[in-house]
């Protein structure tokens, strides 16, 4: 049975309203969701809407292409966690992952560790649609060094979203020190089910209560 403490309630599209936002919160409260995954705009408004209910609040980093300057994603994550956030997901920089620029990679991860400290939990994610299985696992690695709480799957604006394979490739890559999030194209309850059994203990999607409920969408 799929608990609602295992989702991340997401709504980051470019288009997303004040309204929209609201409904999102109002759902993620009324289930008890994990948190609301939001742009940063939406962050302190989220942030306001949640307060005392125990939904976490969870902001987006670098998103979603992840090549912005480490700098930039140390500024906006600061930003985050000044308006409320309590969850970063931070994009990798997937070209210097490719590139095998480990220094970077750990570097750019690491300054945001750096920034969340105690206050917020990162989660990193690593855009597997765009990488081998062998630069998954170079990833999860790189990820787990510099102190992230999750490896994450997938923005859900690239080429592809979670697969069950790469869910336990980055499960067997973390073992269980680490979480592991799907996100991207999870909109039923199979394949959600899918994703937890492969090893994922957080879900990403905005089809969330039809997956609660058993429908697809």
């Amino acid at each position: 049975m799929l608990e609602p403490e295992l989702f991340d309630h997401t709504l980051l599209k470019a288009d997303a309203t004040k309204e929209q936002i609201t409904k999102v919160c109002e759902e993620a409260i009324a289930y008890g969701f994990a948190s609301v995954c939001v742009n940063g705009y939406y962050t302190a408004y989220v942030a306001q809407k949640l307060r005392g209910t125990g939904v976490k609040t969870c902001t987006v980093i670098g998103f979603p292409l992840g090549q912005m300057s480490t700098k930039s994603k140390c500024a906006e994550a600061d930003n985050a966690i000044a308006d409320g956030a309590r969850e970063i997901d931070m994009v990798i920089n997937v070209g210097a992952l490719k590139d095998h620029d480990e220094a970077a990679v750990l570097q750019d991860i690491g300054q945001v560790r750096r920034v969340c400290g105690e206050r917020a939990l990162l989660k990193v994610i690593i855009e597997t649609c765009l990488l081998t299985d062998e630069e998954k696992e170079y990833a999860c690695r790189i990820a787990k060094e510099a102190g992230a709480d999750f490896v994450k799957t997938s923005t859900g604006f690239s080429t592809g979203g979670a697969t069950a394979e790469d869910v336990a490739l980055m499960r067997r890559a973390v073992g269980d020190s680490m979480g592991v999030k799907a996100s991207g194209g999870i909109r039923d309850t199979k394949t959600a089910e899918k994703m937890v059994a492969a090893g994922a203990n957080r879900l990403g999607t905005s089809a969330t209560i039809a997956i609660l409920k058993g429908e697809n969408k």
